[in-house]
């Protein structure tokens, strides 16, 4: 079904869908370029402040040429009436003759839909191309439309062994710049960072994006925090107006720290306690209402475990330095309760393993991962 040619456009797309990481959210980020007699004529990716879809921008550039050409897009063109008329009918009026489509729509409501329309007006339609890589660039946006909650992504910088902290105060990273970096793409992939109180009173933070790539959305900042405890002047509460800061509380927490810390751009959001800890799938559900694709968990010890412990983390990145910090009193990167045995724990699956200077960055998919790529890492 598929030739070199193929391969090699719909790569070119997919090239151009990585363009939209930062600009498409609460959008997929799309890519598409137009083919015609072996030559790209057209090509554009999304961006949500733009408003137009990527293929319309690639037909825009196409012109004329695109009738008889071919279409090669990472995710079936809409059906349907948003913010723009559906891509599919501007593919028809085109004259596009053939459209390959890496991904379905992960829209329940819509799926092959699109790829329906287009087939009924006579253009031929192919499925499947670069599928799966193409499905990554949208594990967000499928998590949430099929559940109404974010993807889960939980970020470790650690020791070989295992460490993320010495236990002692000592203000030291311990991976190396490169791999804070990385970090740093994880914030441009996210739309919330959450972490912890903990976390706030131990290192006080800002949860910022500080990187060079251009971010559309403001990183919404998360912090678990059942008895309101965050200090009235942390560092969190910089920057109010470009970064947004919602915190989840419990129901006994006190009004007296509730009224010390309101104040324009901070909200605060009371969720019910389940199993001696805040109900995480609510706090989910409220960052899925505020149009959240990706949340970014950086921790601490013990919220990591609070999710993985509920199920609900569907990736993690593990940052390894090279180094062994030992000790009984240092802080293990998973921290809580613990499985009683190892049969109990969670199986991952290794997607990639990568060096980021002296770094390695390994990512991996809990077995009870919801992500639409999880069921491809099993064959």
């Amino acid at each position: 079904m598929f030739d070199a040619s193929d391969h090699r456009y719909m790569r070119k797309a997919i090239a151009l869908a990585k363009r939209s990481i930062g600009l498409a959210s609460p959008n997929p980020a799309v890519g598409c370029v137009i083919v015609r007699d072996g030559s790209i004529v057209g090509q554009g990716y999304h961006e949500y402040a733009l408003r137009e879809h990527a293929e319309i921008r690639a037909l825009r550039a196409a012109g004329a040429s695109a009738r008889g050409a071919t279409a090669y897009v990472t995710l079936e063109p809409c059906c349907h009436f948003g913010r723009t008329p559906p891509c599919v009918g501007s593919l028809i009026e085109a004259g596009i003759r053939r459209v390959v489509v890496a991904c379905m729509d992960p829209n329940p409501r819509v799926s092959g839909k699109g790829i329906a329309g287009l087939r009924t007006a006579g253009v031929q339609v192919d499925v499947g191309l670069l599928e799966r890589q193409a499905g990554e660039l949208i594990e967000g946006f499928a998590r949430h439309i099929t559940s109404g909650m974010p993807l889960v992504v939980c970020k470790v910088g650690m020791s070989l062994d295992g460490k993320i902290g010495s236990g002692r105060p000592e203000g030291r990273w311990i991976t190396s710049p490169e791999g804070r970096e990385f970090g740093q793409y994880l914030r441009l992939i996210a739309d919330a960072i959450l972490v912890g109180i903990g976390t706030v009173l131990a290192d006080d933070p800002e949860l910022t994006y500080r990187a060079r790539a251009p971010k559309a959305r403001s990183l919404t900042r998360v912090v678990l925090d059942p008895f309101l405890q965050t200090p009235p002047h942390a560092r969190l509460f910089n920057n109010l107006s470009g970064a947004p800061v919602l915190l989840f509380c419990g129901p006994g927490a006190s009004k007296t720290r509730r009224l010390k810390l309101e104040r324009p751009g901070v909200e605060i959001l009371t969720v019910s306690r389940r199993n001696d800890q805040l109900d995480l799938k609510a706090v989910l559900q409220e960052l899925g209402k505020r149009n959240i694709l990706t949340v970014l968990v950086e921790g601490g010890s013990n919220v990591h475990w609070s999710f993985v412990s509920e199920g609900l983390v569907d990736k993690f990145y593990f940052i390894i330095a090279p180094v062994v910090l030992g000790g009984l009193n240092a802080i293990p990167s998973v921290g809580g309760k613990g499985y009683k045995s190892v049969a109990e724990a969670p199986r991952f699956r290794i997607r990639s393993i990568r060096r980021v200077g002296p770094d390695i960055v390994l990512e991996s998919y809990p077995s009870f991962s919801r992500s639409i790529i999880s069921p491809w890492l099993c064959s």
